[in-house]
């Protein structure tokens, strides 16, 4: 199993980045797929989540209506849009994957496969 991350850079706050994570070795399409952050010194934070088979996404009060993930399953590739950044946006962002879960596809301990991460700084 494989997800390569990309997208980051540095933005000024107002603006938008679109990260993208490609993936492969698993059924894409059945699986969640989600966008985590964790900046130093601070817990990870679950930011974006997708559930393939249904297309149902979840966003917590941080990024909604700001942050739109979407799954392009013929790509094997999830997007996140990020509008409206801003500095405390700044870290480093993980895209994940995992099987679907009984504790449903909000649940972090339910993504077992995780990428590479890509920076994002947002200047001020």
């Amino acid at each position: 199993v494989q997800l390569q991350a990309s997208g980051g850079g540095l933005v000024q706050s107002g603006g938008s980045l679109r990260l993208s994570c490609a993936a492969s070795g698993f059924t894409f399409y059945t699986y969640n797929i989600a966008w985590f952050r964790q900046a130093p010194g601070k817990k990870r934070e679950g930011i974006s989540f997708i559930r393939n088979s249904d297309g149902t996404t979840y966003y917590p009060d941080s990024v909604k209506g700001r942050f739109t993930i979407s799954s392009e399953n013929a790509k094997n590739t999830v997007y996140l849009q990020m509008n409206s950044l801003k500095p405390e946006d700044t870290t480093v962002y993980y895209c994940a994957a995992g099987p679907p879960h009984v504790y449903g596809f909000k649940y972090v301990g339910g993504y077992e496969y995780w990428g590479q991460g890509t920076l994002v700084t947002v200047s001020s």
